[in-house]
Formats: structure tokens, sequence, C-alpha cells
């Protein structure tokens, strides 16, 4: 944890917070923090700053803030990615979010098997959490949003024209001829499938609403390296 993210919900004064709870625990057990120390800690969706502690007890710890920072500016991508599964899904969203991704649609794809979807994962309780690890990992404030589409045809036929609109599109594909491009200046949405891939009517479904197939190379990477291997190349 290396920001202590907050919500309004924890002020108790102006500039004083309150917390309990997981970052109670992580301040005690982890970075054995004492009275008078400086914590970088940040509002979510605000601005970024210094807390010190006040108080300190096994119930609950108070903080003084001074926020005066603003949060890194987002990374100009969206990520569109087939439902991996669960287990998969928290790494995914924490290296997502971690690395300036403010806008995710899960989506359904042919080799997404059913069962993914009744996850409790899914919750948005649990997506938030995940959410909140990757902007505590990176240092960030702004919370990104997260869509589940879990019907494909209509997602692409409906919506993905407005959604790539001003933006790169690319598919991640093993099979494409084009080499991934790189450190690019402009708006990107990018598509990754399931594990095993899109079939070949999804890549034609994406390739006639303007996505270009590219390719990352001859391994076959999983998904949850596919996703910072190709947001660090593209950006």
């Amino acid at each position: 944890m290396n920001l202590i993210l907050l919500s309004e919900d924890d002020f108790i004064g102006q500039n004083c917070v309150r917390l309990e709870g997981r970052r109670l625990k992580h301040l005690i057990e982890v970075r054995r923090s004492a009275v008078g120390d400086t914590l970088s800690v940040g509002l979510l969706n605000g601005l970024i700053g210094k807390g010190t502690v006040t108080t300190l007890t096994p119930d609950a710890i108070t903080l003084d803030l001074h926020l005066d920072q603003k949060p890194p500016a987002p990374l100009p991508a969206t990520l569109i990615l087939a439902l991996p599964r669960p287990k998969v899904l928290k790494r995914v969203i924490i290296a997502a979010t971690s690395m300036g991704v403010k806008r995710i649609f899960l989506i359904n794809a042919f080799r997404v098997e059913k069962s993914f979807w009744t996850s409790p994962l899914l919750s948005q309780e649990r997506i938030d959490e995940f959410l909140s690890l990757g902007l505590e990992q990176a240092k960030d404030t702004t919370m990104p949003e997260v869509q589940l589409r879990p019907l494909f045809k209509p997602f692409a036929e409906d919506e993905l024209p407005a959604i790539i609109k001003d933006s790169l599109a690319l598919v991640a594909h093993p099979a494409a001829q084009h080499p991934c491009p790189s450190l690019l200046n402009q708006a990107v949405t990018v598509t990754i499938g399931p594990e095993g891939g899109f079939i070949p009517y999804e890549i034609e479904k994406l390739i006639s609403h303007g996505f270009k197939p590219v390719s990352l190379g001859q391994r076959i990477l999983r998904v949850e390296t596919v996703v910072p291997a190709l947001l660090s190349k593209l950006f």
C-alpha cells in the first residue's frame, strides 16, 4: 500500500480522518506506524498529499491531512477484456488500474465459460476493492469505471462505434500479421480475448467495426501477462 486511499466517510473534521479495518491493520502490522509519522494519502477522486498520525490505538488511527497534489494523469486507453477466470480477474483489474486505465469493459466471448458470469467477484463491492488496491499501488486516486457486457454481439454492434470514436482500435490476436505499435501519443481502445483467443467470427466482427488485429510476437501469453505487456508497449 503505497498510498492510503481515503473517502469522504473517513473525515471527522475539515482536515482530519479516522481509519479502521484493513487500512488500520496495514498501518499497524506492515508499516508499523507511530504517532508523528507522515504517510502518503489521497482522497478518492481528489487530491494527494500527506497525513500525519495524531492518535493510534488498536481500534483506530487518526491523521491530520495536507492534500495539495493532483493525481497522475490517466492513461489514454480503454480496455475491453473478455471476462477472465475469476482467480485471474483480481490480478488483471489491479494491474490495469495501477497502469492508469480508467475505463474497462468486461465482455463475453465464445470461449468465456458461462460460470464466470456468476462469480461473486463480479459484485460492485469486490470490483471496487480490486480497483482500490490498484490505486493504492500506483499512488493514484481517480477511480476507474468497470462495465459488464455479458452479450458479445449487441455490445459489438450497438456500443463499439461510440467507444472507439477518436481512438486507435486494436485487438490483440496471436495470428495477426501486424506487430503491436509502440510509444503512441494518442487515445487507444485495446481489446484482449479469453484464454484460447477470440474465435474467427468475433475477430471478423471486431474488424468490421474498425479494429486492427495486432500481435505481441510468437509466444502465447496468459491474460494477466498480456494486459501489462500490451499497455507498456503501447505507451
